[in-house]
């Protein structure tokens, strides 16, 4: 064969590769602008949110005092808080305590506040703004001190019980009450789901209720049937919402309990009891196994919420499926 007849073949090969499409060399030209403006973002991602997770994970595998280099003991920290520690599943029952009682009666009045907001003609922004200023300022330690003296022996709470036969004494240093101080507190602070309800509320058609009070449906029946069907995403967005912010509660904990979890451990909230194995025992490697169960719990339940959702969640744009 030729030296002619060799090249040939080769040249035309190279000459013959598609080129990139102008459309996606447009589309590069145009996206760079947008990763420039969001690399602060993942770099603050990285350095305060990543890089720190990945330290507290190895950690949650070592003996770590915060003064001595960490000390890799594998599973042990693990063991000892599900085998051998009983002030962890007394943490762990004190907060699922407080989740299920806290969440339920909070969405509730914040659902009656909304509804009673959205019948409301004058004085609707002035009401709103009242009822909101509870989230703002429930979560400040001066608030929960407030809170604190209100239900002490001696407070506010007690004197006023007792002026009605009702002579309990302090909710606070009552093991069997202590619990339900965080829960009112928790609860008054219903504002932020209370808005986001009001939202919901004043998406839903008119002419639904409309068409059911011409079927003969009363305000409870319309309530049951109009209402909760259309509200029922925003409930499922503020009950995700609230039982993430529940398993975390930890302000309220420490002020009512001064810090360390009592009356006999009935305040004993699960951060709070992570909070003392980490900082006050110093035992770091023991708080960030803690921490990690606490991260697998709320994900299994929230992944159980959604996965339970598709049962009672309705959503409007699948009403024709």
């Amino acid at each position: 064969m030729s030296p002619v007849s060799t090249t040939v073949p080769a040249r035309a090969h190279r000459t013959t590769e598609p080129a990139p499409p102008a459309g996606r060399r447009r589309r590069r030209e145009q996206q760079w602008p947008a990763y420039v403006f969001l690399t602060p973002w993942m770099i603050g991602a990285a350095v305060l949110t990543l890089v720190p997770m990945a330290v507290s994970l190895y950690l949650s595998f070592t003996d770590y005092n915060l003064f001595d280099p960490p000390r890799w003991v594998g599973l042990r920290n693990y063991q000892e808080m599900l085998t051998e520690d009983p002030r962890f599943w007394r943490s762990v029952g004190t907060t699922l305590l407080y989740v299920v009682v806290a969440v339920p009666l909070k969405l509730l009045l914040a659902l009656g506040a909304a509804m009673l907001l959205k019948s409301l003609g004058r004085g609707r922004a002035f009401y709103r703004s009242a009822f909101y200023a509870p989230s703002l300022l429930g979560a400040s330690m001066s608030i929960a001190l407030v809170w604190r003296a209100l239900f002490n022996d001696g407070g506010s709470v007690s004197h006023a019980l007792s002026a009605v036969g009702i002579d309990i004494g302090g909710w606070v240093g009552n093991p069997d009450l202590a619990v339900y101080v965080v829960v009112l507190l928790t609860v008054w602070q219903f504002g932020a789901p209370m808005v986001i309800f009001l939202a919901g509320l004043q998406q839903i058609s008119p002419d639904l209720y409309e068409a059911a009070a011409l079927d003969g449906a009363g305000r409870w029946r319309q309530f049951v049937s109009v209402t909760v069907p259309m509200l029922s995403p925003v409930v499922f967005f503020n009950l995700v919402l609230e039982m993430i912010q529940s398993f975390q509660v930890f302000t309220p904990a420490f002020a009512v309990s001064g810090g360390e979890g009592g009356p006999a451990d009935s305040t004993l909230f699960y951060t709070l009891y992570l909070y003392e194995r980490g900082f006050t025992a110093s035992h770091m490697g023991y708080a960030a196994a803690m921490a990690w169960l606490l991260l697998i719990a709320i994900g299994v339940i929230t992944l159980i919420l959604f996965r339970t959702s598709r049962s009672w969640v309705f959503y409007a744009d699948e009403e024709g499926r």
